[in-house]
């Protein structure tokens, strides 16, 4: 296996503008990915993205920076840095919105795995949880966007 990016698309019944807010806005990217979004939509804005384990209520926090904003076409991220300063080698995340038959095709990318530097089990277990994070997150956000 590769372990050089992840794709995932998602038609949606709502406009690319509708759509660009659910993939760009805090208040709207914790409704059905992290439990906590802290960011601004502008790019070099840095920010963090926050999980709490129902469990044992540790949050997990992992600082993201605002790469693109292009409304209503394009939203990109940079995030799981390899430096705690933000420097380094990181992972994209970019939201393409395409205008399809009465909605909006989201394409999201995820790249940058194997540039992180990483021992190859170490890829191959990020990669994977990312893979099956996205299969989790990216009908979340579909759902999110027919409940708007």
């Amino acid at each position: 296996m590769e372990y050089g990016s992840i794709e995932r698309d998602i038609l949606v019944e709502a406009s690319p503008d509708v759509v660009f807010d659910v993939v760009s806005k805090p208040e709207h990217v914790q409704e059905w990915w992290p439990d906590e979004a802290r960011f601004e939509p502008v790019p070099g804005a840095p920010g963090e993205l926050l999980w709490r384990d129902p469990d044992t209520g540790e949050t997990m926090a992992v600082e993201m920076t605002v790469v693109e904003v292009d409304p209503p076409k394009r939203f990109s991220f940079r995030w799981v840095y390899a430096e705690p300063d933000r420097t380094g080698p990181s992972l994209l995340v970019t939201f393409d919105l395409l205008p399809a038959d009465n909605g909006t095709r989201i394409r999201m990318t995820e790249t940058g795995f194997r540039e992180m530097g990483w021992e190859i089990a170490v890829l191959e277990e990020a990669y994977n949880d990312h893979v099956t994070g996205w299969d989790k997150y990216i009908p979340a956000l579909g759902a999110y966007v027919d409940k708007r």
